[in-house]
């Protein structure tokens, strides 16, 4: 596959028009894959603040400055609903804040400070004994921790964490037992821009590399060593620098100080990896890293643990034959790209043979016979789940795998279990479509570049002038009012029907249009509001707004 094919055609000097998805999408009578489809896109959002937590806050009204207990009801980013103890199951005092800057602090922390403690005035009414009240909050459990309300990490999710110049540990792609350090340099919506350790100054080829933050093969300084993996840059790094020079940059990467509060929030809600079942010589078929085009025969050359294992692509050439190194990657059980054995040919999918591979028809049972190996079990592979989001024809945003800064306009063409095939678009030439899972963590929904203002590669097509509309305002006409030739008679029953529309009138509501190109703000998703319809209505108000 041609490098330049796979580039976009961003920096083409024609000119060109503005994208915009609405656009898009009407002029392509195409769908948006939903939000809640990519699964790993609203684990960042979390503050770390969940509902029924507890918290001191000011009480309201009380001149004072008083503080008093309160619960989070829900959460919305970093806005907390809450509710003054006492008020139970009563919702009217409910009230919203931002913990950014609202005055909240961990129970216990007024009287650490000497600052009083009582009631709004709502709560004294209800409770009379409401000292009884203070005691029984205090002594309960289910504080919100302080390192959430307080500090550095004060509102911040887990994205907003990993800032760049934070360094962080990659374990090596080849090796689940290799780590080496990296410095984030970028973080666009928690899709990192990576630069590995000691490689200032060189080309970004090698140095550069990217990882979402809920990779599983991403840590924290001091991972490496407390697991007891070899600190050792990746092999296309080695030469590019002597080894008295790695020697320097890997006794820094273990002189990282830790962070235990960022550590706890980093890890909560990372996916925990079941353990496999595989063994060393175990055949199946994968998703060629190297050419995300194609699936091919691939085996189990090591097992590390119980979580990673070395799968490698088969290549059947002699091994002077074979160009750039054998495509090894590590994996685990629920890994996108690995399939279990005779896979494609059950979905009708074409399975490239091994390089090498001598033969017209690629059969299965007869590799196997010739490999003396045997196929990797249905049981060690995760089950598809019954619900699909991804239909063909939908539309996305999808990471280029060859030029992975890149994210291009992508269309789904193909739905197979749970991997999809996409199109990108926004390329110099047609190239092949790109296989991947449907919980990869290079895809995303419609507009999540521009809600992270991140540029988006998308099909160009040269501006077109549109004609400017011209308004002509007719010169207004006199009305000559209409002689009352009503009978008396009619005029009361005509009256009452006005009155009676008048009435129902005000429970009528007009249509209402959402406008899908607004400025959504921080709290509000881009690409859930692209799903609302164009308008809603006209008709009932109850039954409008339900809608």
């Amino acid at each position: 596959m041609n490098q330049d094919a796979l580039e976009s055609d961003a920096d083409s000097g024609q000119d060109m028009t503005e994208f915009n998805w609405d656009d898009h999408l009407e002029e392509t009578g195409a769908l948006s894959v939903p939000h809640h489809a990519f699964k790993h896109m609203d684990q960042g959002l979390q503050t770390g603040l969940t509902p029924g937590m507890k918290l001191e806050v000011p009480a309201r009204g009380e001149p004072d400055g008083a503080y008093w207990v309160a619960t989070i009801i829900t959460t919305c980013g970093q806005l907390l609903l809450l509710r003054y103890e006492g008020y139970h199951d009563d919702r009217r005092a409910d009230f919203w804040c931002d913990v950014i800057t609202a005055d909240l602090h961990p129970i216990g922390w007024s009287r650490q400070q000497g600052r009083p403690m009582r009631p709004p005035e709502g709560v004294r009414e209800k409770h009379q004994d409401w000292e009884s009240l203070l005691e029984k909050s205090l002594s309960e459990s289910g504080s919100a921790p302080a390192n959430l309300l307080e500090g550095a990490q004060r509102g911040c999710n887990p994205v907003d964490l990993l800032s760049p110049g934070l360094s962080v540990e990659l374990v090596d792609k080849e090796d689940a037992e290799v780590v080496w350090g990296a410095v984030i340099e970028d973080n666009v919506g928690g899709r990192l821009r990576l630069r590995y350790a000691g490689t200032d100054g060189l080309s970004d080829t090698h140095s550069i590399t990217w990882s979402f933050y809920l990779n599983p093969l991403l840590h924290l300084p001091g991972w490496a060593k407390e697991h007891g993996c070899t600190l050792r840059p990746p092999s296309v790094l080695l030469p590019l620098r002597t080894k008295e020079e790695w020697d320097e940059v890997r006794q820094a990467i273990t002189d990282q100080p830790q962070d235990a509060n960022i550590s706890e929030e980093f890890y909560k809600d990372r996916p925990a990896i079941s353990p496999h079942c595989f063994s060393e010589g175990m055949k199946l078929e994968a998703v060629d890293p190297v050419a995300p085009f194609t699936i091919s025969p691939a085996s189990v050359v090591k097992v590390f643990n119980d979580q990673f294992f070395l799968v490698r692509m088969d290549d059947m050439r002699e091994e002077a034959e074979r160009k750039g190194g054998s495509r090894l990657f590590v994996c685990h059980r629920d890994s996108p790209g690995i399939l279990p054995a005779q896979w494609s040919f059950k979905n009708g999918v074409k399975l490239s043979p091994p390089l090498g591979y001598q033969g017209q028809d690629f059969d299965w049972a007869d590799y196997l016979k010739q490999c003396e190996a045997e196929p990797a079990p249905q049981h060690c592979f995760p089950s598809d789940p019954s619900d699909q989001c991804f239909k063909e024809s939908m539309m996305l945003e999808a990471v280029n795998p060859v030029c992975p800064q890149n994210i291009h306009v992508a269309t789904v063409t193909k739905v197979k279990g749970q991997h999809i095939w996409i199109r990108l678009e926004g390329m110099k030439q047609p190239v092949p479509e790109i296989i991947t899972h449907m919980d990869s963590m290079d895809i995303f929904p419609v507009s999540w570049c521009e809600t992270n203002g991140y540029p988006l590669q998308y099909p160009r097509k040269p501006k077109v002038e549109k004609q400017k509309k011209i308004a002509v305002v007719q010169p207004e006409r006199h009305r000559v009012p209409a002689k009352d030739s009503a009978p008396d008679a009619l005029k009361q029953p005509l009256n009452s029907q006005t009155e009676m529309s008048q009435t129902n009138g005000k429970y009528s509501c007009p249509k209402i249009y959402f406008n899908h190109r607004c400025f959504s703000g921080p709290y509000l998703n881009k690409g859930r509001i692209a799903e609302l319809p164009q308008c809603v209505g006209p008709g009932n108000c109850v039954l409008v707004l339900k809608e």
